[in-house]
């Protein structure tokens, strides 16, 4: 059943653990117990008041029922955002992974897992709770005989699969901290995380496959790892036949797996030790790495997992996001996981072979929630409505959206061809920073309404306050302002890996006493919220956050450009693209050579995705006299709105607005000609 579940080299190893039993159980855990959480007492709107009024009565009980304890907390909370003090279920400790298998292997070792829903069209496999535990164990075991130890950190460098999960839920067991990169990253990115990181150890694949393409996985690890002193090991696997190239630190991972035990003790980890750190995108070119611990985290995973989407036992869970990114994290991996459901791993692309992959899918695997990106739903909206029903989707209830707001059009299509106007759609709003979901029409009072393009309602224990430029907060309803949140909740993370100070920069120096979000709001007369986009100078490219800091930093590490400055314009299919406006030196002969030099720098610096869909080459570019660049005059005159340029009485010279608007306008003439 799960011969080629991990790649092909653990066809043996599988076989191998049939028959094992219940030898790789962990002692059973005296406090705490559920395969599915119960909800708190009370009405919709009863729950909601008392996770907000009084935190320790709402999150208190929950935790000590959804979660399986070693030692019970004593202490709910102990939260000051003015300090940036963040702790849940102090005194507490536990195991993640003894959260997300030993517990339903030991009620229901063949229940499913995982279905892996391979890059190869038509195939998935299965892999039950009982063989996701043993090969966890194996990978534990492998691990701690190579040096890792409770609080090291390895880098996870694996597209989504079986193998990856169960990466991930070793360090889990061990008490190592994992750091999934996504697979897409270049080496110059991936070598940035694991040295900010520190990291000890890199599991990989030798390739990847996505969307019938082979990706050189193992060869960018290499080129990573010349940079990277720390990494003592890499830990190779294998999901194609194909060889590659092994130097002294490569480990063949499915080898290692073989000579050890389906059998590791988990290692009791306190509330707030670290689970994991995620890097994302900040405003300056530096990714930050997001700290996540245990025990707040994966409940706040569990249980918006359970509400948002009406989880029910024996569902199929169908996140087709990414695991190098949180919300694979929460609702691939994590959030399922501890709920006991049986979550879909997809490897490939919504548009390979064909538009109706994700139909398909849905069909053959009988998924009763989808969760994906407005990106891939623009993409697919394109094609004609028969590649989506010609598929059965009767099995869908629930389809969600994340990642960026979802426009009127993509949600109509969603609604009404995807869902036939039966599913309950819930538009979601989060962030890699909060762990889990923060704002979703769901849950509510039963039938109450949802709005399209809205997230609408906050989730137990989220209180949202709207604030204008002087730092109010704004009262009432149909008011715009910046989207903070008042209140800690157990999903958020912890810190900034390194630099706690940053991490009180960005998040809670901005309006004391509040966390920003970066993100616009709009709240109506009815109290529902309308996410309307980034406040700072991050982008938002199909779904994927990137700071413009990242990209005009590898264009200026060409020696023919002195500066740059890139924007977000908003793009049909990826939501939001990005456009870079760059000065070159006097000197240089063929400026479209340098632009072509320019893209590569992107892809290979950071990742293809990032590279700016329009490059324009200009003089100079617009500053104020103390040599800031005014970005927001470059984006009124990349969306059309240059008549409306506001205040321009800070500029150092106003003739170059005149000067940038008459290089864009033919830029725009003779790129539309050769469309």
């Amino acid at each position: 059943m799960a011969a080629r579940c991990l790649g092909r080299g653990v066809v043996r190893l599988l076989g191998g653990l049939r028959g094992v039993g219940e030898r790789g159980l962990a002692a059973p855990r005296l406090w705490g117990s559920a395969s599915v959480p119960a909800a708190p007492a009370g009405s919709y709107r009863e729950r909601l008041a008392l996770a907000a009024s009084e935190p320790a009565a709402f999150w208190g009980p929950l935790a000590r029922d959804v979660l399986v304890w070693d030692t019970p907390f004593h202490t709910v909370s102990d939260c000051d955002f003015r300090s940036g003090r963040i702790g849940w279920f102090l005194g507490g400790q536990l195991n993640v992974s003894v959260n997300c298998l030993d517990q339903h292997v030991r009620k229901s070792p063949e229940s499913v897992a995982l279905i892996w829903e391979q890059d190869e069209p038509g195939t998935e496999v299965r892999i039950t709770y009982r063989e996701l535990l043993e090969t966890t164990c194996r990978l534990a075991n492998t691990l701690k005989r190579h040096g890792v130890h409770r609080g090291d950190r390895v880098a996870i460098y694996m597209p989504v699969s079986p193998l990856a999960v169960a990466a991930m839920l070793a360090c889990a067991r061990i008490g190592a901290i994992h750091t999934v990169v996504f697979a897409g990253f270049s080496a110059g990115s991936l070598a940035g995380r694991i040295n900010d990181a520190k990291c000890k150890v890199v599991i990989t694949f030798n390739q990847g496959l996505r969307g019938g393409r082979v990706v050189e996985l193992k060869k960018i690890v290499d080129e990573a790892i010349k940079l990277c002193p720390t990494v003592q090991h890499v830990l190779v696997a294998h999901r194609t036949d194909n060889k590659v190239h092994m130097g002294d630190l490569d480990i063949p991972l499915e080898q290692e797996m073989a000579k050890e035990e389906p059998v590791c003790a988990p290692e009791s980890m306190g509330s707030e030790d670290t689970l994991f750190l995620l890097y994302t995108s900040g405003s300056t070119g530096t990714p930050k790495g997001l700290v996540h611990t245990q025990a707040g985290y994966l409940l706040y995973a569990a249980l918006t997992h359970r509400f948002v989407f009406d989880y029910r036992p024996g569902d199929v869970f169908g996140c087709v996001a990414d695991i190098g990114w949180i919300t694979g994290h929460s609702y691939v991996v994590y959030g399922p996981l501890c709920n006991g459901a049986t979550s879909v791993l997809f490897e490939s692309t919504p548009v390979y072979p064909d538009a109706g992959r994700y139909w398909e899918m849905v069909q053959r695997l009988k998924i009763n929630q989808f969760y994906g990106a407005p990106t891939a739903f623009r993409l697919l909206l394109k094609f004609e409505d028969s590649w989506v029903k010609k598929y059965d989707r009767s099995s869908l209830r629930t389809l969600g959206s994340v990642g960026e707001p979802i426009n009127q059009e993509a949600w109509e299509w969603l609604h009404r061809v995807v869902g036939d106007s039966r599913c309950t759609l819930v538009d979601t709003w989060w962030q890699t920073e909060t762990g889990g979901i923060c704002i979703s029409p769901r849950p509510s009072e039963e039938g109450a309404e949802i709005l399209p393009c809205m997230a609408m309602r906050p989730l137990f224990g989220i209180v949202p306050v709207l604030m204008d430029e002087k730092g109010n907060v704004l009262k009432g309803g149909d008011v715009s302002g910046a989207l903070c949140l008042s209140q800690a909740w157990p999903g958020m993370a912890r810190t900034i890996f390194g630099d706690h100070q940053r991490f009180m920069d960005a998040y809670f120096e901005v309006y004391p006493g509040y966390y920003f979000t970066g993100d616009g709001a709009y709240r109506t007369e009815d109290g529902y919220y309308q996410i309307t986009g980034r406040m700072d100078d991050v982008i938002n490219i199909s779904g994927h956050r990137l700071g413009t800091a990242e990209i005009e930093d590898a264009m200026a590490d060409h020696p023919a450009v002195p500066e740059t400055a890139v924007i977000g314009y908003p793009h049909d299919i990826k939501g939001e693209a990005a456009f870079a406006f760059v000065v070159l030196k006097d000197d240089v002969g063929d400026a479209d050579v340098v632009v072509k030099e320019l893209r590569s720098v992107v892809a290979s610096k950071i990742a293809k995705y990032a590279v700016p869909d329009q490059v324009l080459v200009v003089k100079r570019l617009p500053k104020t006299r103390s040599g800031k660049v005014m970005r927001r005059l470059l984006r009124k005159i990349v969306t059309g709105r240059a008549q409306d340029l506001g205040d321009t009485t800070t500029l150092e010279d106003p003739t170059v607005i005149t000067e940038i608007l008459s290089a864009y306008q033919e830029y725009k003439a003779k790129w539309g000609a050769a469309q």
